[in-house]
């Protein structure tokens, strides 16, 4: 077993050291998988294994709570994850063309990696930040009031 370039011993190594620093509780779980998730990029089903083993907890109960947030992922996504709030508020004030201009610009449907795996696309139901419509969200850098020709320029930052 193997993920990457990593062994099943350094599988469980990484489960063991994350575990000992979050604590073997409930109310660690998130951060647990949080930390995988961004050791990884994503939650492989090794490691997942490993902290089912490690925690006493069933897979199911860890795919449930990975498939809940929107942070975490079971499976890879690109260097660079861009997230587009799909909401009323962004909607009407032309979230729809700029949506429609990125699927264009990277030619992915939502949730979809790039062959290159350079991008990840994905939806929101609301990002929180509505005042400042259409918002896409790049890796952590935000960008708000977004006009479909001003996509292009955006994604050339990560280029």
């Amino acid at each position: 077993m193997t993920v990457g370039t990593k062994s099943a011993q350094d599988v469980n190594s990484l489960v063991q050291e994350v575990v000992g620093r979050h604590g073997a509780t409930a109310e660690a779980l998130v951060p647990i998988l949080s930390d995988i998730n961004q050791e990884f990029g994503y939650l492989p089903s090794e490691t997942m294994a490993a902290l089912s083993q490690t925690l006493r907890v069933p897979k199911s109960q860890l795919f449930s709570v990975a498939s809940f947030y929107e942070m975490l992922s079971t499976k890879p996504r690109g260097r660079h994850v861009i997230q587009f709030c799909e909401s009323a508020p962004c909607h009407v004030v032309g979230g729809r063309q700029v949506w429609q201009t990125l699927q264009d610009e990277l030619g992915l449907e939502t949730g979809e990696t790039s062959e290159d795996g350079k991008w990840t696309l994905l939806t929101s139901s609301c990002l929180g930040i509505c005042g400042v419509g259409p918002v896409i969200i790049v890796d952590d850098d935000i960008y708000g009031n977004v006009a479909p020709d001003g996509v292009p320029e955006i994604l050339a930052r990560y280029a």
